[in-house]
This record gives C-alpha cells, structure tokens and sequence, in this order.
C-alpha cells in the first residue's frame, strides 16, 4: 500500500491537545487532521482520541478503527453515537513503569509512615515510630490487567504481601486472588493497603463507598487502613472518603483521580492531613512511546492484520 493510498489519521479532543501528538503520528507518511473536512469526511480511516466531541466519529463513513490517548476508554465510550468500529486501549511499557512507580512511591510512602515523619519534621519533633517490614503489610489490587498486574509485580518485588480482586477469576502469579461481589469482603478484609487500577464502567462507578472502605484492615501493622486510587475519579464517592478518615475507618488516602477534575479548590481534600494528592499525574501518556505503535497497528490492518488490545464493548474496558 502506497502512502498516497493510506488513510488519513484523525486527532481529536474536546480540550485540544499537545501538537506533538500530530507531529509524530504524522512522522511516517500519514496526514493528521485535527478536524474533518466537512461534515462527512471519506478520507479519514483511523481516529485518535482523547474525550473527543461527541457525534464526529459517527459521520466518519471510512472510520476503521478508533485509538485512546489514554489507558482508560470510558472517555471514548461515553458517546452515543459511536460507530461500530474496533476501539484500541493504549498498552504501552512506558505507561505501565509510570505507573508502577507511582504505586510503589505511595506505597512505600504510606508504609515507611511519611505523613507522620513530615508532621514531625514541621514539628521540629525527633519522635520514631516502631517500623514494621514489608512481609507484614498486605497490598490489595482492585483491577488486576495489565497496570495492575505492572504494578503489583513493583510491589510485590520489595517484599509485600499481594491481594487481586476483580470481576472475573484471575489467576496472578505470587499472588492471592478474589473474584466478584462474592469474594470482595474477603479480599478487603485481608487489605492493608487498598490501590484501585480499576477501568471506570457501569459496574464500577462509584464503587469506592464508605461501606467498602470499612471493611478494609484497620488492626494492622502500619496502623490503619490505606486508600490509593489511581484509577478513575469516577470510581471513588469523596464524601464517603472523608467520613471514613474522619471516623478512622481509613487512616491515610493517596488520591491521583477525583469526580471533578481540576479537583475544586473549595474541596477538603487538598488540605486534609491525611490526604496526598497529586493531578492526575500517576500514569501521563508520553506520546513519544504511544504513537509509534498505533501506527504500526494502522499499517498491520491496513494489510490485513487483526488488531491487539481491543476493547470489549460490553464489559467497558
């Protein structure tokens, strides 16, 4: 297939996006556009996209297939009018090593007690706190695909005890698994510490309750129960997050996502001594190490190839 052939790329986000991204997916022959020609456009044969605006990839009539910019996709999802294409989620090494090292720092940060060492130190307080090792501290994984599994394999490298939950049976090496509604208050009840990697969908919106969160391990060894969630904001209800810190149902939360993002400066939770929180910063999508597989994915379907990681509809991730 000659380049003059090959189908035109379609970038598109509500919110714009980095030029970088149509430099490099522009860099081996394909034309980026950043919106149609006109209402119906032919020459567009893949979209990439990133909360795009609802309506423009159902008038595509040559639309091959649609590519997230990110390693979620209820952003493209969330459209009515999406056509019935194959979606590719991102799976890249770089998003996963981005996140392992965002999971193992909270972690370790959480279990070496940093919020109270940085308490002391703006006390000018030289108090030490017995330290537990890692083989007595459990990290529980909520979404066990493949950042969670990255990330678990980062913690459980360091001595950790491994907890999996998700909705279907999974089998994970070196580590112990739970599966749906069922095997959920066993899995929490054995959790010290609660990282979420869950895909946001029907199922998991709003997931992340007071009720669950009281369920996790308190009577440990590093004193209490912890929360990070760097998955989605949609899947955590704040409201339920600060009760259950405010009545020691949990003692510390690392939150990256929030239901509203930029989380609203009236929020508590950017001032509460139990809470770190970051900009959705956990996992950024670097488009020098995104690109160029999408667009070798491009030219394999182009030949005919079957395309990897793609989405399933139904089950939203």
């Amino acid at each position: 297939m000659t380049e003059r052939t090959r189908g035109k790329v379609l970038l598109t986000s509500k919110s714009g996006v980095n030029p970088l991204w149509a430099e490099l997916l522009s860099e081996d022959g394909r034309e980026v556009l950043m919106e149609p020609d006109g209402s119906e456009d032919p020459s567009i044969h893949y979209a990439v996209a990133w909360k795009q605006p609802h309506g423009v990839l159902g008038r595509l009539p040559n639309l091959k297939a649609i590519f997230s910019l990110g390693a979620g996709v209820d952003h493209v999802l969330s459209d009515p009018t999406l056509p019935d294409v194959p979606i590719v989620r991102v799976v890249s090494e770089n998003l996963g090593q981005h996140m392992a090292e965002y999971v193992t720092w909270r972690v370790l940060d959480h279990h070496r007690r940093g919020t109270y060492y940085r308490q002391r130190q703006a006390a000018r307080d030289w108090n030490e706190l017995t330290q537990p090792t890692s083989a007595e501290t459990t990290v529980g994984f909520m979404g066990i695909g493949e950042l969670g599994r990255t990330a678990a394999r980062a913690v459980g490298a360091l001595g950790f005890k491994l907890n999996g939950w998700s909705r279907r049976p999974a089998d994970v090496a070196d580590m112990t698994t739970y599966a749906g509604a069922d095997g959920l208050p066993d899995f929490l009840a054995n959790t010290d510490i609660l990282v979420v990697l869950l895909p946001l969908t029907d199922a998991t919106r709003g997931i992340i309750t007071y009720d669950l969160l009281r369920q996790l391990r308190r009577d440990n060894a590093i004193g209490g129960a912890v929360l990070i969630n760097a998955g989605r904001g949609g899947l955590q209800r704040e409201a339920d997050i600060l009760r259950a810190l405010e009545d020691g149902s949990l003692g510390e939360a690392s939150l990256d996502v929030f239901e509203t993002e930029p989380l609203q400066e009236a929020s508590p939770l950017w001032q509460h001594p139990k809470v770190f929180v970051t900009p959705h910063a956990a996992a950024p999508s670097d488009p020098r190490a995104i690109t160029m597989p999408m667009l070798k994915q491009m030219d394999a379907y182009d030949r005919g190839e079957p395309l990897r990681d793609l989405v399933d509809r139904a089950a939203g991730y």
